[in-house]
């Protein structure tokens, strides 16, 4: 019935929350699991070219890379690294945590949302499991929900798990 699940996790509480109901969803029905970890670029420089120069020039620098108070000198492809290689790991726990269904691991960088939905688009996912903060009130409408975001606009059926 399903045979490709999504599973977007962020590493959080609440994506970890999710993974039960995926993992028992993918035994019931044979599925494979495609874990996704998405960097969100929407951030400054993240999604900028990394031949670029930034500004401010460095990372960490408090005067913008300019010779004042000094500071951890981080360059933006530097940082990029490090969160491609945290959202490697991420991933990695999480299908180590699977090890009874079949797995496929995926790191993608953009908007969140738009990323899962152009995911599941291009592997003909069936389903997608992902956890919700449970957040309510200014929280969602200032932070915003990529959960919400999915469940609105996605064209297979959305389980979200909520974390308590």
């Amino acid at each position: 019935m399903y045979e490709n699940i999504l599973y977007p996790t962020d590493g959080s509480d609440g994506a970890a929350t999710a993974m039960g109901t995926v993992q028992n969803l993918a035994e019931t029905y044979g599925s494979t699991v495609h874990v996704l970890n998405v960097v969100d670029t929407r951030y400054e420089g993240l999604g900028s070219d990394p031949h670029r120069k930034q500004k401010p020039g460095m990372v960490g620098d408090p005067d913008g890379g300019t010779g004042g108070m000094g500071g951890d000198r981080t360059t933006m492809e530097e940082v990029r690294d490090q969160v491609q290689q945290h959202g490697e790991r991420i991933v990695t726990t999480a299908i180590d945590r699977m090890s009874a269904v079949d797995t496929v691991s995926a790191i993608e960088s953009g908007n969140p949302h738009e990323v899962i939905l152009d995911y599941a688009d291009e592997n003909d996912i069936e389903m997608i499991v992902m956890g919700t903060h449970g957040r309510t009130g200014v929280d969602r409408y200032l932070i915003g929900s990529v959960t919400e975001k999915v469940v609105r606009l996605a064209e297979v059926p959305v389980v979200s798990v909520r974390e308590d």
